[in-house]
């Protein structure tokens, strides 16, 4: 029976750490016995990094080097590590030790013991308080308002069965939406699995705000229908508001005396008209904004363009 692991390792100007991260999960890896391969897929860097990884892969036969012809971010190249990998199993990893390498190991046995999933997740956060407490913020909110659960701290990663890559690689288009999302989504009853941070693990982090907010948008529209659902009931409420509204002024002109606070004979009319027309005007333009976030998904998956493009590798040729 087949048993062997596909490391999926990340590069993104890694060449600094590249060497270091093949050689512990080498390691390890040799030092428990399990059979593996380890891809190294370089998010289009524009340093050494594929190069290094070329290298790595002449000098240990597990490794194979592959570089996408741009930055696509972590998850578009898990996606396409997926499509490569020949394992039983599965996991992707940052080449940052923000994740012990260790933790395969342990995700490996989880594995061998029949589960199909399982999600390490950070016990705890040492970032800036700022950047601790948006998580902290956005994972609670995804798990009140989308259909799919997320570990308190929230999750990067995941080791998977090949039933679960085959379906992500056969069924799910990678266009607008992560890997841990489409994970979750599947069921198979993960297991969550807690690690803490190695110390000295101080690396900075390539995820900027920019892309954090893109990858936020990612998370929660394509793993929540409350927004159109909020549109719906603020729609029927509002409706239902207008019509007593009406209901209101109409009874107030056609009955209303001019000492009658309510009375349409002694206003002009032009406030509540404003304040009126303004205020759905306001809702009808949210309510298109979120609307067209979904929109816009649908344009893009329409399309049919790859979510990533795996470049050939340079081959001498003769002349």
């Amino acid at each position: 029976m087949d048993k062997k692991l596909s490391v999926i390792l990340l590069s993104y100007y890694s060449k600094e750490k590249l060497i270091v991260a093949t050689e512990k999960i080498v390691q390890i890896l040799g030092q428990h016995h399990i059979p593996f391969e380890l891809l190294i897929m370089d998010d289009g860097s524009q340093d050494e990094s594929y190069r290094i990884a070329c290298e790595l892969e002449e000098q240990y036969p597990q490794v194979r080097a592959y570089q996408l012809s741009r930055n696509y971010t972590s998850h578009y190249s898990i996606f396409a590590g997926l499509s490569l990998c020949e394992g039983a199993c599965a996991a992707p990893l940052a080449d940052d030790e923000q994740q012990p390498y260790e933790s395969l190991v342990d995700m490996y046995r989880l594995w061998e013991n029949g589960n199909q999933v399982i999600i390490p997740f950070r016990n705890g956060r040492d970032d800036p308080f700022f950047s601790r407490m948006m998580s902290l913020t956005f994972y609670t909110v995804m798990n009140k308002l989308s259909d799919i659960k997320f570990p308190k701290h929230g999750v990067d990663t995941f080791f998977i069965d090949r039933e679960v890559i085959d379906i992500l690689n056969q069924k799910i288009h990678p266009i607008r939406t992560t890997t841990i999302t489409e994970i979750l989504r599947l069921g198979f009853t993960p297991v969550f699995y807690p690690y803490f941070r190695p110390l000295g693990s101080n690396q900075k982090s390539r995820w900027t705000f920019k892309k954090k907010v893109l990858l936020a948008k990612d998370f929660f529209f394509s793993s929540s229908m409350f927004p159109i659902a909020l549109i719906t009931r603020l729609g029927m409420f509002f409706s239902l508001f207008s019509v007593l509204i009406i209901v209101f002024y109409a009874f107030g002109r056609l009955f209303g005396s001019d000492t009658d606070f309510w009375s349409l004979k002694k206003v002009p009319g032009w406030t509540s008209t404003v304040i009126i027309i303004s205020f759905f005007s306001g809702l009808i333009l949210f309510s298109l904004g979120i609307i067209a976030e979904y929109i816009y998904r649908i344009y893009e998956e329409v399309k049919g363009r790859p979510g990533y493009i795996i470049k050939i590798k340079n081959k001498k040729r003769n002349a």
